[in-house]
């Protein structure tokens, strides 16, 4: 026989059990409609003890509306059928919703049960918990959704202003190739171009940059830069020119917006390539299987300051050689300094040959670790053709 002293005990451990699951028991007895409570179901139902248990036939009363129909399912299992059952509905507690969760079973007895046996638990923190997580993740599909369309959108637009070339493009004495490679992980494309194109007097345009920025703002801002540069380059003016027109540009026309590029002209007869640069690091040159940056001449950020000058830069070319120009996504990465990232640029492009110009731009980014996943990247390759090319 046990205690007094462990009876107390045990039934202080019940309570405190009730509380830390925030359920309680309850029980009805069908004969004369008495009902006995715990504790902790009236602090659920939010009833002080002075006012009693409420009576089975009287619980409907207590539920909310819209879930009556659930709690006379559940007492017609238990009082008609005879077995154990379970439901979940609302009641109001000083004017907040709660959800509980009840289950009754009936206490068999000659004639039928006499009293039935219930569990009552307040489910509301875990319900809660659960339609903040169902909204959570229907707001990040639909959030998944906008993204998927608003990159579909803004694809189709770069396509429109800047169409990707498929293979290498015939231009004089030349063979030519582009990849633009959009970030992996960042839903909105970047400012990323490039242009390659004949001259009127016989040379070819090559230029590369990248307008800061991604989304609709930074497409907007890339076709104005790059069809100012067609327009500019009519004029026939060298290439550190054009860059300080561009400038003039971005800092007058297009407000807190920096470029990088690179332009040059390519004179496929002299085989010389007339270059500038604007922030952008330099072209790579692949001679004989060696593959080395070219000298960089001085030539600040696009929309950085004005009236900085431009230094022009004068490269001769030999047949069989390839440049390789890029924009800064190619090299930079956030787990890595950008030395390293140019030193893999450096050891992929020296295996580029000009007969397979097309598909040794995929092998020199799967070299490098595949596309950067925070930006953009852009790159163009030029063949030089004739005697000792490809």
């Amino acid at each position: 026989m046990s205690a007094p002293g462990d009876c107390e005990l045990l039934a202080a451990r019940l309570a405190h059990a009730q509380r830390l699951g925030n359920m309680g028991w309850a029980e009805w007895d069908l004969r004369t409609g008495e009902a006995t409570w715990s504790d902790q179901v009236f602090t659920i139902f939010g009833r002080h003890r002075d006012a009693g248990p409420v009576r089975l036939a009287d619980l409907t009363a207590h539920v909310e509306p819209a879930d009556r129909k659930a709690l006379a399912r559940l007492l017609a299992e238990v009082l008609r059928d005879g077995r154990s059952a379970q439901a979940e509905f609302r009641i109001r507690r000083g004017g907040e919703l709660r959800d509980l969760r009840v289950v009754l079973e009936p206490l068999a007895s000659p004639g039928g049960p006499a009293r039935v046996h219930g569990v009552v638990q307040d489910i509301t923190g875990r319900r809660r918990a659960e339609r903040i997580m169902s909204e959570s993740r229907r707001q990040l599909l639909e959030a998944r959704e906008k993204a998927a369309e608003e990159r579909h959108v803004m694809l189709a637009l770069r396509e429109a202003i800047l169409p990707e070339p498929v293979g290498c493009l015939d231009l004089p004495e030349t063979r030519i190739a582009v990849r633009y490679v959009p970030a992996e992980k960042t839903a909105s494309l970047g400012g990323d171009w490039f242009e390659a194109a004949p001259l009127p007097d016989g040379r070819v345009l090559l230029a590369i940059g990248d307008v800061s920025g991604h989304g609709l703002p930074a497409i907007a801002r890339m076709a104005q830069l790059r069809h100012a540069l067609i327009g500019l380059t009519m004029t026939g003016e060298p290439a550190e020119v054009l860059l300080t027109w561009l400038n003039e540009l971005v800092i007058h026309r297009l407000e807190e917006t920096t470029a990088t590029a690179v332009i040059g002209h390519l004179d496929t007869s002299a085989r010389v390539f007339s270059w500038a640069r604007a922030g952008n690091l330099a072209p790579i040159l692949v001679r004989d299987g060696t593959a080395r940056p070219l000298d960089q001449p001085k030539g600040v950020l696009l929309g950085a300051a004005c009236g900085q000058p431009y230094q022009p830069a004068r490269t001769e070319l030999r047949g069989g050689d390839l440049l390789l120009m890029f924009t800064d996504g190619l090299v930079e990465r956030r787990t890595r300094d950008i030395d390293e990232g140019l030193d893999l640029v450096l050891k992929a492009a020296s295996q580029l040959r000009g007969g397979d110009l097309d598909a040794g731009l995929d092998r020199v980014l799967d070299d490098i670790g595949g596309p950067n996943p925070e930006d953009d990247a852009c790159l163009l390759a030029v063949g030089i053709l004739g005697p000792g090319g490809a």
